[in-house]
């Protein structure tokens, strides 16, 4: 009998890393669907304009590292990236705006490092962080949530890509920065007197955070990770927010739900940093991981100068990921941990 000269990890059962690129694609359809809702069709357009390019450049990579691009280009991995990516830009953004963050997430988030599986950071962050660092006007251009029926249609979304100089939109503060920028109101007159504010966060913004842990929870399910990062970043904001409420003085730093449903806190949670190569290893690891990653939201959002700071806390934590690992890897089973002797 002649047996398979394959080198480990072995695979068994129906996950592959294909099957796992098209489940986190369709768990991120909820909050695309009412990013849509609430902002318009630019967010598809930045979608379909940023996958298409992120094929493109992953192709280009591999021809030039001598790599067939077909297997690669088939299991999706790409297209999760490009997906989330385009998902944390603002909607009709310029077509150099999306080519510059796909470029910087594909190139050098991912193939610098060589390739899927050896990248240190959060490739779809790197292309965020390079964006938002270079060009902060555009990354904080974000359109009123007004609803469908009074929202761009898809002739504006190609106009505001393809010909950004002839597109006037009608731009909004998000509630976050509106908070970061407060003097003086007390917490409840803030809401009341903003128009960013609806009932428990922002306007819109709420509805879209509570889509995505949908489809978080949809991907707890299917067992595509464990709950442990993301249920560590929720827990560790709130209790953050809890401390920093103030009972809502002109000097508070928000509420616990204020906090969960704005931004990106639940994209971030269960879409960013539950990236399998980027994160910790271990359970107590991805927990301590979250956490920090937590705490970092809630510092840099109240006394940093960036409303949201998703982007930045991952890249943070993905350079702490291999200490966490260090101190929390389990011992290899039948073994002993070695005791120091003392001096």
């Amino acid at each position: 009998m002649s047996f398979l000269k394959i080198t480990s990890p072995h695979g068994h059962g129906p996950l592959t890393t294909a099957g796992i690129m098209q489940t986190v694609l369709l768990a991120t359809l909820p909050g695309v669907a009412v990013m849509t809702w609430f902002f318009g069709p630019g967010t598809l357009i930045n979608l379909l304009f940023g996958g298409a390019l992120a094929l493109a450049f992953e192709a280009a990579a591999l021809r030039l590292r001598d790599r067939n691009p077909g297997p690669y280009l088939r299991d999706y991995s790409v297209l999760v990236t490009s997906t989330l990516l385009c998902i944390a830009l603002p909607p009709y953004s310029p077509w150099w705006l999306i080519a510059t963050g796909i470029f910087s997430s594909v190139i050098l988030g991912k193939h610098v490092f060589g390739g899927l599986g050896y990248n240190p950071f959060n490739p779809a962050m790197v292309g965020y962080v390079i964006l938002l660092i270079s060009f902060p006007l555009q990354m904080s251009t974000w359109q009123a949530p007004r609803g469908l029926d009074a929202v761009p249609g898809v002739m504006d979304a190609l106009e505001a890509l393809l010909l950004p100089a002839h597109y006037d939109a009608v731009t909004m503060a998000t509630p976050l920065d509106v908070l970061r920028q407060n003097q003086g109101l007390l917490m409840a007159d803030l809401q009341a007197q903003k128009p960013q504010f609806g009932r428990w966060a922002g306007v819109g913004w709420e509805w879209v955070n509570l889509a995505f842990l949908a489809g978080g929870l949809w991907l707890l399910f299917k067992r595509v990770f464990t709950w442990h990062a993301p249920v560590g970043l929720l827990v560790a904001l709130g209790l953050c927010a809890a401390i920093g409420f103030d009972s809502g003085s002109s000097e508070s730093g928000g509420s616990p739900l204020l906090h969960w449903l704005s931004g990106a806190t639940m994209f971030g949670a269960f879409f960013i940093i539950t990236d399998p190569v980027s994160s910790a290893v271990s359970n107590r690891g991805r927990l301590i991981f979250g956490a920090l990653i937590g705490v970092l939201i809630y510092l840099i959002r109240v006394h940093g100068n960036y409303p949201d700071a998703v982007a930045f806390a991952v890249l943070i934590l993905n350079f702490a990921a291999p200490l966490i690992d260090q101190y929390t890897q389990p011992a290899v089973y039948g073994s002993k941990p070695v005791k120091r002797d003392e001096p």
